[in-house]
């Protein structure tokens, strides 16, 4: 079964993408290519299972195994070694990350209190968002009683539009919530 997100951006947002642009072709058209997941800890230079709680979360998040992120150089000052374990992350494609995207704009960021609306000055410059969350209980998977720390995330959405104009109207067509 498709995802509802996917069906609803071929019958849709790609109409109307390609009509508020001109594109000649449907190739040409932005649509999501794939949502990055990022949870960075630092404090698990000090305690190694706190790594294994990120990654059981994220896990649970995404739906699918996170990937242990390992220190490239030595930082004394971090008391941070080359190879030491920093973070986990998740790159989600295809079907989960149309999943992703609707439990994200549908359930997730609602929950978050005072909630105003995502800025539009987020994007890199070539079509790409990133937002930062503060904590991960605005997931409905997460079991508040099982949460020892509070861990915030990044969440990238990487799309195949060329610029941020095209960005913006590809994820707002898809209910992102923006600022007005």
């Amino acid at each position: 079964m498709a995802a509802r997100l996917k069906i609803r951006y071929q019958k849709q947002v790609a109409p109307a993408l390609k009509e508020q642009f001109r594109y000649s072709s449907p190739a040409a058209i932005p649509k999501l290519a794939k949502i990055t997941v990022n949870v960075g800890l630092g404090e698990a230079t000090q305690n190694v299972r706190l790594m294994d709680t990120a990654v059981g979360e994220l896990g649970q998040i995404t739906g699918q195994r996170p990937v242990v992120n390992k220190a490239k150089k030595s930082i004394s000052a971090f008391k941070l070694r080359e190879g030491m374990p920093i973070g986990c992350s998740v790159t989600l494609r295809g079907e989960r990350m149309y999943e992703f995207f609707d439990r994200l704009v549908n359930v997730a960021l609602p929950r978050v209190r005072d909630f105003r609306g995502l800025s539009a000055k987020s994007f890199d410059g070539r079509g790409n968002y990133t937002l930062g969350l503060r904590d991960q209980l605005i997931f409905p998977e997460i079991d508040y009683a099982k949460v020892d720390k509070m861990r915030g995330m990044n969440v990238t959405i990487a799309t195949t539009a060329l610029t941020d104009a095209e960005g913006l109207a590809l994820l707002k067509l898809m209910g992102m919530p923006f600022k007005s």
